[in-house]
């Protein structure tokens, strides 16, 4: 009862400051939709795929709109037509990197791709497109070998479509030579749509997603709502350590010991007053975010609880090192700064660490941070269960562990 009483005591102490409310509930909730309308931005573009210019001079033939067809349904480039005054200019947009690279069907290209002479495809010389493109960009490459991907797939076509006029040709001839245009015409359009449809497909599935589960819809928020969230609880901790400070300060701690309550029973009852803090905080922001911003924290409550309870305790830890390390309140605020930007911008609050490089990636999983981030974004963003937070609760609690044995090391009451 004596720690509950002290927990209280800090709890009004913090509820009495009206900066308390601001840094714990106002703060977090504006920089979430900050960075969350950065995120939505940068990903606001309706196609991410390389833009690639497609120039037409075969009169929208069947073989040329096919080629349109197989580059639209690329999964990493996507066709932009251009118009005449930027065919003059193609060049200088690649080299501008406004485009990755740009394709241009000559004239005559479908002739030369279906050559017929009495019901025999000619083999002569291969229809050849333009190609501008400048290999040393980063879009370049990729851009050539989508490009490249769909000629394959369209010259395919071509085949299939050849043979399978030979092959009616040899049960029943063609009455005229345009009723076998007709019939290359549209075995050319089955084959190229075929390779949309394929025979035979690989589904993927993410590790520990329930099975039949559809993929969840992308959030602009899921990474800036964690990404707050967990930064936002390393400075919240500012608050709770700056009341042991000044009660070290102003000796009350001292006074304290000539009370019936004991060491063990303080350390306890400050440590569970910013557990309280952090944990109520938290419970703010996801209420915010599953009601205000349609992030999916409750699709699996019992694992949004498991990373917020780990959470809270990692960082009421960390409050009570601060609060033991720190003699005077700027010290304070010092150390809860250095910890909430070094532990946020390496622990992937700010942006998600799967964009960065594998060596940023793995320096930044030293830090509980990016566990909790883990943690919340196996739920929001990736769907995943109660199995999927178990390890990251289990590394946040560890560090809790270590945390609060360093501080009641350095803990002292003068």
């Amino acid at each position: 009862m004596r720690v509950v009483d002290l927990a209280l005591k800090d709890l009004l102490q913090v509820i009495r400051d009206w900066k308390s409310l601001l840094f714990l509930a106002v703060m977090p909730i504006l920089f979430t939709l900050f960075f969350g309308a950065i995120f939505g931005s940068s990903g606001a573009a309706d196609d991410p795929r390389l833009p690639v210019g497609f120039v037409d001079h075969d009169g929208a033939s069947a073989i040329s709109t096919s080629l349109r067809s197989l580059l639209e349904t690329s999964d990493a480039i996507r066709p932009v037509v251009l118009e005449e005054d930027e065919v003059e200019r193609a060049a200088d947009l690649v080299g501008d990197e406004d485009l990755a690279a740009v394709v241009i069907v000559p004239a005559g290209f479908s002739e030369q791709a279906l050559r017929l002479r009495s019901g025999q495809a000619l083999t002569g010389e291969e229809p050849r497109l333009t190609l501008i493109v400048d290999p040393s960009t980063p879009a370049g490459r990729p851009a050539a070998n989508a490009v490249q991907a769909a000629v394959t797939r369209l010259l395919g076509a071509v085949e299939t479509a050849r043979l399978s006029a030979e092959a009616y040709e040899a049960r029943q001839p063609f009455s005229d030579e345009a009723a076998r245009q007709s019939y290359l015409d549209e075995a050319l359009a089955m084959a190229s749509a075929a390779w949309n449809n394929p025979p035979l497909t690989v589904a993927v599935e993410q590790a520990g997603a329930p099975a039949g589960e559809e993929e969840m819809a992308p959030n602009v928020y899921a990474q800036s709502s964690p990404g707050m969230l967990v930064q936002f609880a390393i400075f919240g901790l500012n608050t709770s350590a700056m009341v042991l400070v000044l009660e070290r300060k102003s000796k009350t701690l001292q006074r304290l010991l000539t009370t019936p309550i004991t060491r063990a029973e303080i350390i306890a009852g400050h440590v569970l007053a910013m557990f309280v803090v952090v944990f109520l905080q938290q419970a703010l922001l996801v209420a915010f975010g599953q009601l205000a911003l349609g992030v999916e924290y409750m699709r699996e409550p019992v694992a949004t609880l498991l990373v917020m309870v780990t959470l809270a305790l990692w960082t009421a830890s960390l409050g009570l090192l601060i609060g033991a390390v720190a003699k005077r309140e700027d010290q304070v605020i010092m150390w809860t700064l250095i910890a909430m930007f070094v532990l946020s911008a390496m622990g992937g609050a700010w942006f998600p660490l799967d964009i960065t490089g594998k060596a940023f990636a793995t320096v930044g999983h030293l830090m509980p941070t990016a566990w909790a981030m883990d943690g919340f974004q196996n739920i929001v963003m990736h769907g995943l269960g109660l199995s999927s937070v178990l390890l990251p609760a289990g590394i946040l609690l560890g560090y809790a562990v270590v945390f609060f044995a360093l501080a009641v090391w350095r803990f002292k009451f003068e």
